[in-house]
Protein backbone atom coordinates (compact mmCIF):
# COMPACT_ATOMS: atom_id res chain seq x y z
CA UNK A 1 0.00 0.00 0.00
CA UNK A 2 1.51 3.60 -1.48
CA UNK A 3 -1.47 5.66 -1.25
CA UNK A 4 -3.67 6.92 1.46
CA UNK A 5 -6.88 8.63 1.61
CA UNK A 6 -7.93 9.98 5.12
CA UNK A 7 -11.44 11.51 5.43
CA UNK A 8 -11.90 14.52 7.88
CA UNK A 9 -9.62 16.97 8.78
CA UNK A 10 -10.05 17.39 12.54
CA UNK A 11 -8.16 16.53 14.98
CA UNK A 12 -7.62 12.82 14.39
CA UNK A 13 -7.60 12.80 10.21
CA UNK A 14 -5.17 15.68 9.90
CA UNK A 15 -2.90 13.65 12.83
CA UNK A 16 -3.01 10.32 10.88
CA UNK A 17 -2.34 11.87 7.47
CA UNK A 18 0.53 13.45 9.35
CA UNK A 19 1.70 10.14 10.54
CA UNK A 20 1.35 8.49 7.09
CA UNK A 21 2.77 11.41 5.03
CA UNK A 22 5.93 10.92 7.39
CA UNK A 23 6.16 7.85 6.78
CA UNK A 24 7.07 8.14 2.87
CA UNK A 25 3.07 7.39 1.77
CA UNK A 26 1.23 9.83 -0.41
CA UNK A 27 -1.54 11.12 1.45
CA UNK A 28 -5.39 12.65 0.10
CA UNK A 29 -6.48 14.40 2.78
CA UNK A 30 -10.22 14.91 2.36
CA UNK A 31 -12.64 17.16 3.55
CA UNK A 32 -15.70 18.79 2.16
CA UNK A 33 -14.58 22.34 3.92
CA UNK A 34 -11.86 24.06 1.87
CA UNK A 35 -10.97 26.10 4.81
CA UNK A 36 -11.31 22.62 7.20
CA UNK A 37 -8.31 21.74 5.20
CA UNK A 38 -6.44 25.04 4.98
CA UNK A 39 -6.63 24.69 8.83
CA UNK A 40 -5.37 21.16 9.65
CA UNK A 41 -2.49 21.57 6.88
CA UNK A 42 -1.55 24.49 8.62
CA UNK A 43 -2.07 22.40 12.31
CA UNK A 44 0.29 19.41 10.52
CA UNK A 45 3.09 22.14 9.99
CA UNK A 46 3.31 23.78 13.60
CA UNK A 47 3.31 19.71 14.78
CA UNK A 48 6.15 19.30 12.32
CA UNK A 49 7.79 22.27 13.70
CA UNK A 50 7.76 21.03 17.42
CA UNK A 51 9.71 17.94 15.70
CA UNK A 52 12.20 19.73 14.26
CA UNK A 53 12.88 21.68 17.32
CA UNK A 54 13.01 18.65 19.76
CA UNK A 55 15.37 17.52 16.95
CA UNK A 56 13.06 14.07 16.19
CA UNK A 57 12.89 15.09 12.61
CA UNK A 58 15.13 17.10 10.20
CA UNK A 59 13.50 20.24 8.27
CA UNK A 60 14.17 17.97 4.90
CA UNK A 61 12.29 15.77 6.66
CA UNK A 62 9.23 18.02 7.66
CA UNK A 63 8.92 19.62 3.79
CA UNK A 64 8.93 15.97 2.88
CA UNK A 65 6.10 15.49 4.90
CA UNK A 66 3.91 18.18 3.90
CA UNK A 67 4.82 17.37 0.06
CA UNK A 68 3.39 14.05 0.39
CA UNK A 69 -0.04 15.75 1.57
CA UNK A 70 -3.02 16.83 -1.09
CA UNK A 71 -5.80 18.41 -0.09
CA UNK A 72 -9.20 17.33 -1.81
CA UNK A 73 -12.66 18.31 -1.23
CA UNK A 74 -13.93 15.68 -3.83
CA UNK A 75 -14.68 12.34 -2.06
CA UNK A 76 -14.81 11.04 -5.23
CA UNK A 77 -11.43 12.01 -6.90
CA UNK A 78 -9.83 11.86 -3.55
CA UNK A 79 -10.32 7.82 -3.05
CA UNK A 80 -9.89 6.86 -6.56
CA UNK A 81 -6.41 5.57 -6.14
CA UNK A 82 -6.32 4.45 -2.74
CA UNK A 83 -4.93 1.42 -1.41
CA UNK A 84 -6.49 2.41 2.40
CA UNK A 85 -8.88 4.81 2.91
CA UNK A 86 -9.26 5.68 6.63
CA UNK A 87 -12.33 7.43 7.62
CA UNK A 88 -11.83 9.89 10.43
CA UNK A 89 -15.09 11.81 10.03
CA UNK A 90 -17.38 12.84 13.36
CA UNK A 91 -18.85 9.67 15.61
CA UNK A 92 -21.72 9.54 13.75
CA UNK A 93 -23.29 6.37 12.50
CA UNK A 94 -26.00 8.26 10.15
CA UNK A 95 -22.72 9.77 8.37
CA UNK A 96 -20.41 7.05 8.50
CA UNK A 97 -22.69 4.77 7.13
CA UNK A 98 -23.30 7.02 4.08
CA UNK A 99 -19.42 7.49 3.80
CA UNK A 100 -18.94 3.76 3.54
CA UNK A 101 -21.84 3.48 0.92
CA UNK A 102 -20.20 5.87 -1.15
CA UNK A 103 -16.56 4.71 -0.94
CA UNK A 104 -17.90 1.05 -1.85
CA UNK A 105 -18.95 3.05 -5.20
CA UNK A 106 -15.71 5.20 -5.76
CA UNK A 107 -12.64 3.16 -4.56
CA UNK A 108 -11.06 0.69 -6.41
CA UNK A 109 -12.22 -3.00 -5.34
CA UNK A 110 -8.80 -4.11 -3.84
CA UNK A 111 -9.06 -0.77 -1.70
CA UNK A 112 -9.40 -1.76 2.10
CA UNK A 113 -11.82 0.67 3.86
CA UNK A 114 -10.83 1.29 7.78
CA UNK A 115 -12.66 3.35 9.78
CA UNK A 116 -11.45 5.33 12.92
CA UNK A 117 -14.03 4.94 14.94
CA UNK A 118 -13.62 5.24 18.73
CA UNK A 119 -16.97 3.07 19.47
CA UNK A 120 -19.29 2.28 16.32
CA UNK A 121 -19.69 -1.27 15.65
CA UNK A 122 -18.11 -1.82 12.38
CA UNK A 123 -19.67 -4.81 11.37
CA UNK A 124 -22.32 -2.33 11.01
CA UNK A 125 -20.26 -0.01 9.05
CA UNK A 126 -19.53 -2.98 6.39
CA UNK A 127 -22.70 -3.50 6.42
CA UNK A 128 -23.44 -0.55 4.18
CA UNK A 129 -20.97 -1.94 1.83
CA UNK A 130 -20.63 -4.90 -0.38
CA UNK A 131 -17.20 -5.68 0.54
CA UNK A 132 -17.68 -6.90 4.67
CA UNK A 133 -14.14 -8.56 4.37
CA UNK A 134 -12.43 -5.70 3.56
CA UNK A 135 -13.57 -3.39 6.10
CA UNK A 136 -12.00 -2.68 9.25
CA UNK A 137 -11.59 -0.81 12.29
CA UNK A 138 -8.11 1.32 12.43
CA UNK A 139 -8.32 3.46 15.89
CA UNK A 140 -5.54 5.28 16.30
CA UNK A 141 -5.23 7.05 19.82
CA UNK A 142 -4.83 11.29 19.82
CA UNK A 143 -2.60 12.64 19.35
CA UNK A 144 -1.69 10.14 16.43
CA UNK A 145 1.74 10.92 15.97
CA UNK A 146 2.72 10.79 19.20
CA UNK A 147 0.53 7.74 20.61
CA UNK A 148 2.01 4.33 19.71
CA UNK A 149 -1.14 1.82 19.66
CA UNK A 150 -4.16 1.32 17.01
CA UNK A 151 -6.78 -0.60 18.08
CA UNK A 152 -7.41 -2.52 15.34
CA UNK A 153 -11.03 -4.04 14.99
CA UNK A 154 -11.92 -7.34 12.87
CA UNK A 155 -15.84 -6.83 12.38
CA UNK A 156 -18.01 -10.28 11.52
CA UNK A 157 -16.52 -10.56 8.09
CA UNK A 158 -13.24 -9.17 7.75
CA UNK A 159 -10.73 -10.86 6.56
CA UNK A 160 -7.66 -12.61 7.89
CA UNK A 161 -5.71 -11.33 4.93
CA UNK A 162 -6.87 -7.39 5.61
CA UNK A 163 -6.58 -7.61 9.23
CA UNK A 164 -2.98 -8.89 8.57
CA UNK A 165 -2.36 -6.02 5.74
CA UNK A 166 -3.63 -3.11 8.38
CA UNK A 167 -1.41 -4.73 11.47
CA UNK A 168 1.49 -5.07 9.38
CA UNK A 169 0.52 -1.44 8.15
CA UNK A 170 0.65 -0.36 11.50
CA UNK A 171 3.74 -1.64 12.34
CA UNK A 172 5.51 0.26 9.30
CA UNK A 173 3.93 3.54 11.28
CA UNK A 174 6.13 2.80 14.02
CA UNK A 175 2.93 2.01 15.93
CA UNK A 176 1.84 -1.17 18.07
CA UNK A 177 -1.13 -2.55 16.55
CA UNK A 178 -4.04 -4.97 18.74
CA UNK A 179 -6.08 -7.36 17.50
CA UNK A 180 -9.93 -6.68 18.99
CA UNK A 181 -13.11 -8.39 18.23
CA UNK A 182 -16.01 -5.98 17.41
CA UNK A 183 -17.96 -4.88 20.54
CA UNK A 184 -19.17 -1.94 21.96
CA UNK A 185 -16.11 0.56 22.73
CA UNK A 186 -13.95 -2.07 22.00
CA UNK A 187 -11.20 -2.41 24.71
CA UNK A 188 -9.84 0.87 24.99
CA UNK A 189 -13.17 3.31 25.65
CA UNK A 190 -15.25 0.77 26.84
CA UNK A 191 -12.43 0.84 30.16
CA UNK A 192 -11.74 4.55 29.83
CA UNK A 193 -15.12 5.90 29.27
CA UNK A 194 -16.81 4.34 32.60
CA UNK A 195 -13.48 5.45 34.18
CA UNK A 196 -13.64 9.52 32.84
CA UNK A 197 -18.00 8.87 33.44
CA UNK A 198 -17.28 8.24 37.26
CA UNK A 199 -14.93 11.07 37.26
CA UNK A 200 -17.32 13.31 36.29
CA UNK A 201 -19.88 11.98 38.89
CA UNK A 202 -17.50 11.88 41.43
CA UNK A 203 -17.41 15.80 40.68
CA UNK A 204 -21.35 16.28 40.27
CA UNK A 205 -21.62 14.86 43.50
CA UNK A 206 -19.26 16.96 45.43
CA UNK A 207 -17.36 14.52 46.64
CA UNK A 208 -13.89 16.55 45.33
CA UNK A 209 -13.24 19.11 42.58
CA UNK A 210 -11.62 18.79 39.48
CA UNK A 211 -7.87 19.79 40.40
CA UNK A 212 -8.31 16.92 43.41
CA UNK A 213 -9.74 14.77 41.15
CA UNK A 214 -7.14 14.64 38.45
CA UNK A 215 -4.17 15.07 41.43
CA UNK A 216 -5.35 11.65 43.25
CA UNK A 217 -5.67 9.98 39.39
CA UNK A 218 -2.29 11.41 38.56
CA UNK A 219 -0.34 11.06 41.65
CA UNK A 220 -2.09 7.77 43.27
CA UNK A 221 -2.75 5.94 39.80
CA UNK A 222 0.40 7.29 38.15
CA UNK A 223 -1.82 8.50 34.95
CA UNK A 224 0.39 11.00 32.82
CA UNK A 225 -3.28 13.01 32.71
CA UNK A 226 -6.10 12.91 35.15
CA UNK A 227 -9.34 11.96 33.70
CA UNK A 228 -11.01 15.37 33.49
CA UNK A 229 -8.11 16.78 32.16
CA UNK A 230 -8.22 13.66 29.51
CA UNK A 231 -12.17 13.98 28.78
CA UNK A 232 -11.70 17.58 27.17
CA UNK A 233 -8.46 17.05 25.45
CA UNK A 234 -10.97 14.04 23.83
CA UNK A 235 -13.61 16.81 23.54
CA UNK A 236 -16.79 16.23 25.86
CA UNK A 237 -19.08 16.23 23.29
CA UNK A 238 -17.40 12.73 21.83
CA UNK A 239 -16.65 10.96 25.66
CA UNK A 240 -21.12 11.79 25.54
CA UNK A 241 -21.42 9.88 22.21
CA UNK A 242 -19.33 6.97 23.08
CA UNK A 243 -21.37 6.55 26.39
CA UNK A 244 -24.48 6.66 24.95
CA UNK A 245 -23.19 3.92 21.88
CA UNK A 246 -22.11 1.53 25.08
CA UNK A 247 -25.15 2.56 26.89
CA UNK A 248 -27.59 1.51 23.91
CA UNK A 249 -25.12 -1.19 22.70
CA UNK A 250 -24.93 -3.23 26.52
CA UNK A 251 -28.03 -2.02 27.65
CA UNK A 252 -26.41 -1.58 31.04
CA UNK A 253 -27.09 1.38 33.56
CA UNK A 254 -23.44 1.72 34.27
CA UNK A 255 -22.99 3.28 30.78
CA UNK A 256 -25.50 5.91 31.52
CA UNK A 257 -23.76 9.48 31.16
CA UNK A 258 -23.86 11.83 33.78
CA UNK A 259 -26.16 14.58 33.92
CA UNK A 260 -23.30 16.97 34.75
CA UNK A 261 -21.26 15.60 31.14
CA UNK A 262 -25.02 16.28 29.10
CA UNK A 263 -25.67 19.64 30.33
CA UNK A 264 -21.90 20.61 29.53
CA UNK A 265 -22.16 19.34 26.38
CA UNK A 266 -25.36 21.06 25.77
CA UNK A 267 -24.39 24.32 26.69
CA UNK A 268 -21.09 23.90 24.24
CA UNK A 269 -18.49 23.48 26.90
CA UNK A 270 -17.04 21.08 24.95
CA UNK A 271 -13.11 21.23 26.30
CA UNK A 272 -10.16 21.88 24.39
CA UNK A 273 -12.16 22.24 21.09
CA UNK A 274 -14.53 25.27 22.71
CA UNK A 275 -11.40 26.46 25.01
CA UNK A 276 -13.68 25.44 27.79
CA UNK A 277 -14.61 22.71 29.65
CA UNK A 278 -13.32 21.37 33.18
CA UNK A 279 -10.74 23.42 32.84
CA UNK A 280 -10.80 27.00 31.14
CA UNK A 281 -8.17 27.04 27.96
CA UNK A 282 -8.24 31.05 27.31
CA UNK A 283 -5.13 32.23 26.26
CA UNK A 284 -3.75 28.30 26.50
CA UNK A 285 -4.04 28.25 30.63
CA UNK A 286 -5.65 25.61 32.69
CA UNK A 287 -7.54 26.85 35.53
CA UNK A 288 -9.79 24.16 36.90
CA UNK A 289 -12.83 25.54 37.10
CA UNK A 290 -16.91 24.65 36.81
CA UNK A 291 -19.44 26.81 36.64
CA UNK A 292 -21.60 26.52 39.69
CA UNK A 293 -24.78 26.30 37.85
CA UNK A 294 -23.58 22.71 36.48
CA UNK A 295 -23.20 21.48 39.56
CA UNK A 296 -25.70 19.16 41.71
Amino acid sequence: MKNIAVIGSGTMGNGIAHTFAQFGYQVNLIDINASALEKAIATISKNLDRQVAKATLSEADKNNTLANITSITDLQSGVANADLIVEAATENIDLKLKIFKDLDQFAKPAAILASNTSSISITQIAAATNRGDKVIGMHFMNPVPVMKLVEVIRGYATSDETTKAVMELSLKLQKTPVEVNDYPGFVANRILMPMINEAIYTLYEGVAGVNEIDTVMKLGMAHPMGPLQLADFIGLDVCLAILNVLHQGFGNPKYVPCPLLVNMVMAGKKGVKTAEGFYNYANGLKDAKVADKFLK
